[in-house]
């Protein structure tokens, strides 16, 4: 125990070591704080439309307290709010929750152009991603490592006391550096898990959440410290130690994982969501120009079940117009198929990559757990079709059949359901990303032993 306090007291004795590990900390605690901040927001938010929404509903109600409203009438000005609320989670990894729709108000009009309306967003501001701890853990933690690793081996080498250590201690000498490494591992974990550890508890996280985050934290941390001693050990001074860490940093965190999304987007083209809205309402607009028996012919071969409804034969009528637009829906449902088919071979690659880039893989497997990735967002949306599916089945009885829309049956209108969180450990990049640290680990043992020995 003397020893590793004799350790322990010599890192802190160093400014750089105290001023990193302390930067690490506040940077770690404001991600934290950033993150509960941004998922207040968005619960405030959430909240603000909902009240908003009740009132609405209350006035659309008032209408139709006489008998023999219309349902179209009805279907057309009421919007009905859809909202996904972050999980308990998210503030560690916001992931896509900044960049797509977490708060959605439908109507019966055609789906997918109400779907992507807000896809709005410039894609080269929304590249580098919140400041939440994930990307703290990704990008920053590893500078802070080559700071307390890059003169680990050349600083004692410099100093002339490498053969001293290896002539006094020959039996420790494997524990001394172990004591050093796990003892800078140890400190950097502290700053980033003791904020995380505060805002887990803030925020209500589970406890098999809390462990999952905990145990990705560690091993990508571990790695980047086998790293540096890998690089460490393979040079002669601190200097040229430093310049590498800092090479191997910028080409693994940042260079591969662009080139790599690059060449992802190019082999697997996908289109945008907004384009699919255009073509949506392309087809909704050039029906007012089309005979009313082409629309409703169209529309009756996703729902034969209302062929036999009387004709329209005025000008205009509310059921016509809803199957224009679910015709419009319907003219684009192969393309929406295969923009989310191409989205998720795309996610898919990704994870594939991540086998190999460590970053990549921890920023998955981050996402995942906070339900904040790919799968979220179109889980979300899964959910918004399925309610728009059953207002429309539900307004379809009255358009068709033209009953008439009383207070009663506006009362009974189905009603949103929340998706619940699904947040999830993927278990095959947390095995590749354990299985990079042991790589590494077994690397850099093997070349410390070597750096260090006595010659």
């Amino acid at each position: 125990m003397n020893l590793w306090r004799t350790e322990l007291a010599l890192i802190l004795r160093s400014r750089m070591a105290v001023a990193a590990l302390s930067l690490l900390l506040a940077v770690s605690a404001a991600a934290i704080v950033a993150g509960l901040h941004a998922v207040s927001l968005q619960q405030s938010t959430i909240a603000r439309a909902l009240q908003a929404q009740a009132g609405e509903m209350a006035t659309q109600a008032a209408r139709h307290s006489y008998a023999g409203n219309d349902a179209g009438d009805t279907g057309y000005y009421t919007f009905h709010a859809t909202w996904d609320p972050p999980s308990p989670l998210a503030f560690a990894a916001l992931g896509q929750r900044d960049v797509h729709p977490y708060l959605l108000r439908i109507r019966l009009l055609g789906l997918q152009a109400q779907l992507y309306e807000s896809e709005n967003f410039n894609p080269e501001l929304a590249l580098p991603g919140g400041f939440d701890f994930a990307f703290v853990l990704i990008y920053l933690m590893p500078l802070v490592a080559i700071a307390l690793m890059h003169d680990l081996i050349a600083g004692e080498r410099e100093s002339g006391r490498l053969r001293l250590l290896a002539a006094t201690v020959p039996g420790d000498a494997r524990g001394l550096w172990c004591r050093r490494i796990l003892l800078r591992i140890g400190l950097v974990l502290a700053a980033l898990l003791l904020p995380l550890l505060a805002g887990l508890a803030y925020a209500g996280a589970l406890g098999w959440q809390a462990l999952a985050v905990t145990i990705v934290s560690v091993l990508y941390t571990t790695l980047w410290f086998a790293v540096s001693a890998w690089a460490a050990a393979r040079q002669r001074s601190s200097a040229t130690s430093a310049m590498l860490m800092i090479g191997i940093w910028l080409t693994v965190t940042l260079l591969l994982p662009t080139l790599a999304n690059a060449l992802i987007q190019r082999a697997v083209p996908a289109g945008r969501g907004v384009d699919l809205m255009l073509e949506q309402r392309q087809q909704v607009h050039a029906g007012w120009d089309q005979p009313k028996e082409e629309t409703f012919e169209r529309f009756f071969r996703s729902h034969p079940e209302w062929r036999g409804t009387p004709p329209v034969t005025g000008r205009f009528h509310w059921k016509w117009y809803f199957a224009m637009h679910q015709a419009g829906d319907d003219s684009v449902a192969g393309q929406a198929a295969d923009y989310r088919n191409s989205l998720l071979t795309r996610q898919r690659w990704t994870d594939r990559v991540g086998w190999v880039l460590p970053g990549v893989a921890t920023q998955g497997l981050l996402h995942r757990l906070a339900d904040t990735d790919l799968h979220a967002q179109l889980a979300y949306q899964d959910r918004i079709a399925s309610f728009h599916e059953s207002l429309r089945l539900y307004f379809y009885p009255y358009l068709f059949q033209e009953r008439p829309f009383r207070r009663s049956d506006f009362d009974a209108m189905p009603s949103y359901a929340v998706r619940p969180s699904a947040g999830s450990l993927p278990w095959l990049s947390l095995f590749a990303l354990s299985m990079l640290t042991i790589l590494m680990g077994v690397l850099a043992a093997h070349g410390l032993l070597r750096a260090t020995a006595l010659r």
